[in-house]
């Protein structure tokens, strides 16, 4: 019961904050000295992600399933940035896979996603929106979304910073990488899957709790960081980044 609550709510609150789901997911069980989530519960847990990414934007969402221009025009950009993550993913899964065992490997991609966090401070963000952008926003998004596939690196984190690149708003770069999100997440969350049903591992009921745990505080952290990033930009992310990164260099 212990490890499906705590699973649940670093999936949760890792997958949106800029601080890397990956990591945390490697690091976190190194430092506690518990086991790691089997493929079985991770692949559940982004089940729970999902759900909180699709409520917190049910109009957006709502607009792609009814087709109307806003979001066939959202459903053509999510489409456009997918494609590079996808690609990479398929052809370098068992690579990325090796990675996420390293944790000092990790805890370095943790630090470089600190410092360019930190980078955004000189990024001056514009006032463009995600209904404004066009395919090259999309497909630069998507680049950044793929480089983040590397275990230790911030998914959320390196697609917001492109976003303000691209003179969209803070909340509008964030809004952007979430949306993007959803396809990422969902396809991750079905990789793995596909993985352990081909093992043959069951999922244990508890792991349901986890489930409701990561789409409740994956809700909150949504908004929070909406909230945050309006406030502060990616600052207080990117120094916890680093001294998550140190500190997990000295202890593991």
């Amino acid at each position: 019961m212990f490890d499906a609550v705590l699973w649940g709510l670093v999936q949760g609150i890792t997958e949106f904050l800029p601080i890397s789901s990956s990591g945390h997911l490697l690091l976190i069980p190194e430092l506690l000295n518990r086991e790691a989530p089997s493929l079985a519960t991770a692949a559940i847990l982004h089940l729970g992600t999902l759900i909180a990414v699709l409520a917190f934007f049910r109009q957006e969402v709502r607009a792609i399933v009814t087709l109307t221009p806003e979001g066939k025009q959202l459903l053509r950009l999510m489409a456009i940035g997918t494609v590079p993550a996808a690609v990479v993913g398929l052809i370098l899964n068992s690579q990325i896979k090796e990675l996420e065992h390293s944790a000092s490997f990790v805890s370095l991609m943790l630090m470089v996603t600190g410092l360019l966090l930190l980078s955004a401070r000189f990024i001056r963000p514009g006032n463009r929106t995600v209904e404004d952008s066009s395919s090259s926003d999309a497909l630069t998004i998507g680049i950044a979304q793929a480089i983040a596939l590397i275990p230790g690196l911030s998914r959320s984190g390196f697609t917001i910073l492109p976003g303000l690149a691209r003179e969209f708003g803070r909340a509008e770069a964030a809004r952007y990488a979430f949306l993007l999100g959803i396809p990422a997440i969902a396809g991750a969350g079905l990789l793995q899957f596909i993985e352990f049903t081909t093992v043959g591992t069951g999922v244990p009921a508890e792991t349901w709790i986890g489930v409701l745990l990561a789409a409740v505080s994956g809700y909150a952290a949504i908004g929070l960081l909406l909230r945050l990033i309006r406030r502060t930009g990616l600052t207080p992310f990117g120094v916890y980044c680093i001294l998550a990164g140190v500190a997990t260099l000295i202890l593991i």
